[in-house]
């Protein structure tokens, strides 16, 4: 069995096609998400997207946050940034890391915003190791 799977964001749709399983990073966690799922609405989280399409492997996005809704056999994906995994480049991600623990904080403000650089740079290293 299989489902209709859209994912959009502001610029385009990502993908548009029939898939098989999706490992969707909600805000508090992994949700996999199979054919006649009870609807769901969630809010994501940062990090990989897994799309198992109907004809065979996986493909894999690094997506930044939005929202998700299953209902009736069709999930679709808003979200702000949905990035290929074989369009991110590991060593850059790794070197913004880097540059995000190195960073010398201050104040709350500056704490958080460097919390969320790492956590960005960390999901997307794991969207490029998934693949």
């Amino acid at each position: 069995m299989s489902f209709q799977c859209t994912l959009v964001t502001p610029e385009q749709q990502a993908y548009d096609g029939r898939i098989k399983q999706a490992i969707v990073p909600a805000h508090d966690g992994l949700i996999g998400i199979l054919t006649d799922r009870a609807p769901l609405l969630v809010k994501l989280g940062t990090g990989p997207l897994r799309l198992d399409p109907v004809d065979g492997g996986s493909l894999f996005y690094f997506i930044a946050g939005g929202i998700a809704q299953m209902k009736g056999n069709r999930l679709t994906v808003l979200t702000s940034e949905a990035k290929p995994a074989g369009e991110i480049d590991y060593e850059a991600a790794r070197a913004q890391y880097a540059a995000a623990a190195a960073r010398h904080v201050s104040d709350p403000a500056a704490a958080a915003a460097r919390q969320k650089e790492l956590e960005r740079a960390r999901a997307l290293m794991a969207t490029v190791q998934k693949t």
